[in-house]
């Protein structure tokens, strides 16, 4: 037997630990206790898994991007199809409107560019830049949208981002 077996053996002995620091302990004897149960979840966690809520974030994350880089990108992204509205009136805009984000979303773009103008022969503000505006408001998977630069129209042209389908 060498000194380490002597010294625990006094430790079991006498029931007291040898602590940090030198300090003398008394060893707790150690019970076995049934495992506590489980903690019943968050009312508003329970009300989440059961209605499935679209949580964008997790799913960018999903997708190895950090949360936000997928807005990050289509605003940096070129528009995937654009329509010019020039010329035509406040009804054959919104039908033209129409078509075009139900064909868009059909193929599955991200980003719309519309070209509407600035109002330069309108007396009063631009019919076509509010007709647009209106839509967009209404639209339901429209989502973020602005104006372009001047490369891209500036105040006589939006950009639109389309809302994900799931």
């Amino acid at each position: 037997m060498d000194f380490g077996d002597i010294l625990d053996e006094w430790d079991r002995k006498t029931a007291q630990a040898q602590g940090k620091y030198g300090k003398t302990e008394t060893k707790k004897e150690q019970t076995v206790k049934d495992p506590a149960p489980e903690p019943r979840p968050h009312p508003l966690t329970a009300w989440l898994r059961m209605h499935e809520v679209y949580d964008k974030d997790a799913e960018d994350t999903a997708e190895n991007q950090r949360p936000g880089e997928y807005r990050r990108r289509l605003l940096r992204k070129r528009a995937d199809a654009a329509i010019d509205l020039h010329g035509l009136t406040q009804q054959e805009a919104w039908t033209a409107l129409e078509n075009f984000f139900q064909e868009a979303r059909r193929q599955g773009f991200e980003k719309l560019h519309i070209i509407h103008g600035k109002g330069n022969h309108s007396s009063g503000e631009a019919v076509l830049k509010q007709i647009v505006k209106q839509f967009v408001e209404r639209c339901p998977f429209a989502g973020e949208s602005g104006h372009g630069n001047a490369a891209s129209g500036g105040a006589g042209a939006t950009w639109v981002l389309l809302k994900r389908t799931r």
